[in-house]
């Protein structure tokens, strides 16, 4: 696959337009926004940016560059590890059931592309009971050939890009606050990516505390837009 055609493939992937529900979820937002820990746009930033850097940049982002690297060396045993792995960390039962939805309805999508060169990635992933969402995405972009470091950073784009288009939603904000907290957090997503390239595992980490609790909580909130 040449380079321009990998990036046009990496767009889809990025893109809103996949048909896997993530505009549907906050991830906690929602729930920060209705105890007024995010207030206006500055909350938001703060929010978003702090999960990009000690949560999503530090544990999603290199388990997903991992598992890329797995599904090139053909190690289905890794990418099940891997798949387990983030299964587990997930801190609240909605979250949970949010990658394994968004994993089932990518995993469908591995069908309905009826691209051949995909069919080893669903005959790994088809068995599975419920398949972490980064686990197919890694498959897809691996198989199509695009580079580790690009690919980090438009997974990181997508989630930064969800949880944006909840704060406006849910705070609410406009517009244009919208594209400057886009324009912030998308300078800080190379550096992110590097550091996701060359961390090992044993430094992964996702302990975010006020983000579980914000996870927890909305599940009980009492009138919600979205479903984490």
């Amino acid at each position: 696959m040449n380079d321009t055609l990998a990036l046009a493939r990496l767009l889809q992937l990025a893109s809103p337009a996949l048909p896997v529900g993530a505009y549907t979820y906050s991830q906690g937002l929602e729930w920060a926004v209705e105890s007024g820990v995010i207030r206006d746009e500055a909350g938001a930033a703060r929010w978003i940016g702090d999960l990009l850097a000690h949560a999503i940049g530090r544990f999603e982002a290199p388990l997903l560059a991992r598992q890329m690297q797995a599904w090139r060396d053909t190690d289905h045993a890794e990418v099940l590890r891997l798949d387990a792995d983030f299964l587990a960390s997930r801190e609240s039962a909605e979250l949970r059931a949010e990658t394994a939805q968004m994993g089932f309805s990518l995993r469908r999508l591995l069908r309905d592309l009826r691209d051949e060169g995909l069919a080893p990635v669903a005959l790994v992933v088809d068995p599975l009971a419920e398949v972490a969402f980064p686990t197919v995405w890694s498959g897809i972009a691996a198989t199509w050939g695009i580079a580790p470091h690009a690919a980090v950073v438009a997974y990181l784009w997508s989630w930064a890009e969800n949880q944006v288009m909840a704060a406006l939603k849910a705070v609410p904000l406009g517009q244009a606050a919208g594209q400057r907290l886009l324009a912030a957090l998308g300078m800080r997503l190379p550096t992110l990516a590097d550091a996701a390239l060359d961390l090992p595992e044993a430094a992964w980490s996702n302990f975010t505390p006020a983000f579980a609790l914000a996870c927890a909580r909305h599940e009980t909130q009492y009138s919600r837009l979205f479903r984490s």
